[in-house]
């Protein structure tokens, strides 16, 4: 049994120990926000925050998460307005939308670490998770006016 603490709830879950967190969010939990992608911890699709920091789900087990605060998409915003869900809508950036979530959840670790980004800064934050409908310039914009908006 592994004790995990996601989106401020308390769960326990019945798996073996190296199962991938991925795994126990999306089948054991029903929480289907965060997606399977290339499974080698590459293209960024598996991404949640685990204190706070960007991780990869896909490659961390889930008894490495035990103890810690992780937060999936579901639980950024529990009204699902955080500055990045909404500059999301507004630069219209999802394509197909299956990295949306990866991506969203890389931005907003990279935000809370800096408040001021250049356009380099996003770019080299956003440069490890991988959109197959190439909406990079538009991610760009919805992390700068997430950005903006967050400072104001």
């Amino acid at each position: 049994m592994v004790n995990l603490t996601i989106n401020g709830k308390d769960l326990k879950v019945d798996v073996p120990d190296d199962t991938p967190l991925l795994w126990v969010i999306r089948e054991h939990l029903q929480m289907s926000g965060t997606k399977f992608g290339c499974g080698a911890g590459l293209c960024g699709a598996c991404t949640v925050h685990i204190d706070g920091e960007a991780t990869r789900t896909c490659i961390t087990a889930v008894s490495d998460a035990a103890g810690t605060k992780i937060t999936t998409i579901e639980g950024l915003d529990e009204n699902g307005i955080h500055p990045l869900q909404k500059a999301w809508i507004a630069e219209q950036v999802p394509q197909c939308g299956y990295c949306q979530s990866g991506q969203i959840m890389t931005a907003a670790a990279f935000l809370d670490e800096n408040k001021n980004p250049s356009d380099e800064d996003i770019v080299e934050a956003m440069t490890g998770n991988i959109c197959r409908c190439m909406s990079y310039v538009r991610i760009k914009k919805a992390v700068r006016r997430a950005a903006d908006e967050m400072k104001a």
